[in-house]
């Protein structure tokens, strides 16, 4: 039996990964145990997890797995700071104590942490192999086209290339500084969210507005060819050189200075979204149309950052040049930790690959699953009230009543999702046929922008009566963005025709009003009930009570915090938001029936948003 540890750290949403004879058996991302999110320090809490869960010491480790190189990584940030000399020597000064103190020395690091017990060698990947490799090896494809997008690995920005078997050949690739996952958080910052966190607000954002400032993007910041590469006009961008992502000549050609964060949007505000959206769009579109073109493959994996935009990728499918399309569910930098182990397994080691249906992901519940005691132990600390059902047919009965009734329930239950979806084990579910429900939840429990859309969760079979999306496809991730479909949609007044920005919500658009976005789009998860039988039976009992197979399910966290992982986690997002009700495994608890805890009232004061 081989043994791999991936691991990821340092930069953004640090992770640990573990895999056996390439069976993956567990994931998980550190800012679930430290409740930071995006945590990037040394995933400790992590990689402790995914030990106990192969249940093995570090003693029986074939190799530990790094999922970028360090030296390479510091060669582009020495040559870029003296390409700006003198004005990227600040920035490279300021970087340096973390570069020197960890990041240059991860083996140190990694034999640190393990005490110097590890009778294994550490293996090196670079970041975009650890990406492509995650999304072409747990894949169901023998053979397929990899595009991998984000901001910066050591430095590539943009990969391609292909999977056979176990090996994966890349192609060609875009380098920094022209980077498309730059380009998109410049924008991200100049809307005033946060950068690497606030990206899928301003694709939220962009159906609000009209793409006017796209030509004026195309003409003055980005000059990009039919092939899909591109270069950027780094006169509007700081990143090389500063802290900031973008200059006084961004600020400039748009005639305003950046927003301040949570202050008020404005239709300028949802016209940049949309235009940055519109051509993050282009590029990614005529990538994979050069990649299908160049490879000839009609299967295609994903991942890095930017596969995270399933607005885009929805765009991939719709356009039918590819006739599969996988993305891996951790796309970002945790998803890294996975690749790397995978990529040493089958490119370095040589290991024969076996294909397994419908993907070797596990539906991404590879985190950590509690015990009843545990649960108790929990519920009891807080005097918590419940009832516990004696089977998951009632308790899924039960959970189902209570989605019908218009109640907004918090499932704990399973094993926690690696990535930064929730896909019904840490998620709030509440009716999809509620036209109020999208405004409640983002305000009274979210505590976020209402303009913020909700993904629904589809029994698998149903989906084509709901969504207009290719017969047989599947979006087990919520990765993919399609239209809703016609039969579902409703008529708009003129009045609602009319409506501009914001006030496109007051529209009821569908027969469920709660997951249909502004431009009648929908972020779809497809339920299997083979991968997950207890979230399908939820949903086929609310459909068995309503007619309807859709409901609503977004991540169970609070504003500013990761999704929750363990029972006292979850208890306590419950009791601090106006959720109703509370499932953890088969213990049901109802809001009124419960005490106060302390800090509920000072978070419901500190969130209170209009």
């Amino acid at each position: 039996m081989t043994y791999l540890l991936g691991i990821s750290a340092y930069y953004h949403d640090s992770a640990a990964a573990i895999i056996k004879d390439g069976e993956i058996l567990a994931a998980a991302q550190e800012e679930r145990f430290t409740r930071i999110k995006h945590d990037s320090n040394f995933p400790v809490n992590a990689i402790e997890y995914c030990l106990k869960e192969a249940g093995i010491t570090p003693e029986k480790l074939d190799g530990v797995v790094y999922y970028e190189k360090p030296f390479l990584k510091f060669e582009r940030i020495l040559e870029t700071a003296l390409a700006y000399v003198p004005f990227g020597m600040m920035s490279f000064i300021n970087a340096m104590p973390v570069w020197l103190n960890k990041k240059l020395f991860i083996p140190k690091q990694i034999d640190k942490h393990f005490n110097k017990k590890l009778n294994c060698p550490i293996y090196f990947t670079t970041h975009h192999e650890a990406h492509c490799a995650s999304a072409f090896y747990p894949s169901a494809f023998k053979e397929a086209a990899i595009i991998c997008l984000d901001g910066v690995g050591e430095w590539d920005t943009v990969t391609w290339g292909y999977g056979r078997g176990n090996k994966i050949e890349i192609k060609q690739k875009i380098e920094f500084p022209h980077s498309l996952g730059m380009l998109y958080s410049a924008f991200t910052g100049f809307l005033g969210f946060k950068v690497n966190s606030g990206e899928y607000k301003v694709m939220g954002l962009a159906p609000y507005g009209e793409p006017v400032y796209k030509n004026l993007i195309l003409e003055k910041m980005i000059d990009i060819k039919e092939d899909g590469s591109f270069r950027l006009n780094m006169e509007y961008f700081g990143y090389c050189n500063t802290d900031y992502m973008f200059t006084k000549k961004f600020s400039d050609l748009f005639g305003r200075k950046p927003r301040k964060p949570e202050s008020r949007l404005s239709r300028y505000d949802m016209d940049i979204a949309a235009s940055i959206q519109a051509v993050t769009e282009e590029i990614i579109l005529k990538i994979a149309d050069y990649v299908y073109k160049k490879t000839g493959l009609h299967n295609l994996c994903l991942a890095g950052g930017c596969a995270l935009n399933c607005v885009s990728n929805g765009n991939i499918l719709k356009n039918g040049k590819f006739d599969n399309i996988w993305i891996q569910p951790a796309s970002g930098d945790s998803g890294g930790a996975l690749g790397a182990a995978l990529a040493v397994y089958y490119k370095a080691l040589d290991n024969k690959r076996n294909i397994i249906l419908p993907d070797s992901q596990k539906g991404s519940l590879l985190g950590p699953k509690y015990s009843e005691e545990e649960i108790l132990e929990a519920l009891n600390k807080f005097n918590a009230k419940y009832k516990k059902y004696n089977s998951e047919e009632v308790v899924t009965k039960v959970i189902a009543r209570y989605l019908a009734k218009g109640k907004s329930v918090g499932h704990f239950a399973g094993r926690m999702e690696f990535g930064p979806r929730a896909l019904g084990n840490r998620s709030i579910l509440a009716d999809s046929r509620s036209r109020y429900m999208q405004k409640n939840l983002n305000l009274a429990i979210k505590k976020r922008e209402s303009f913020r859309p909700f993904a629904p969760s589809c029994l698998e079979e149903d989906v084509e009566k709901f969504f207009d999306i290719k017969q047989g496809k599947k979006s087990p991730y919520m990765l993919l963005t399609q239209p809703i479909s016609e039969n579902m949609r409703l008529e708009l007044s003129k009045e609602d025709k009319n409506l501009k920005g914001l006030n496109k919500l007051k529209a009821c658009r569908s027969k469920i009003p709660a997951v249909t976005h502004v431009n009648y789009s929908a972020r779809i998860q497809t339920v299997s009930k083979e991968v997950n039988p207890r979230y399908w039976n939820i949903i086929n009992e609310f459909k068995r009570l309503t007619d309807c197979s859709v409901i609503v399910n977004t991540s169970f966290n609070i504003r500013g915090e990761p999704i929750v992982n363990t029972p006292e986690n979850a208890y306590k997002c419950f009791m601090f938001t106006d959720l109703d009700v509370l499932v953890i495994e088969n213990y049901v608890l109802v809001k009124e029936e419960q005490d106060k805890i302390e800090g509920s009232e000072q978070y419901q004061k500190q969130f209170k948003l209009d």
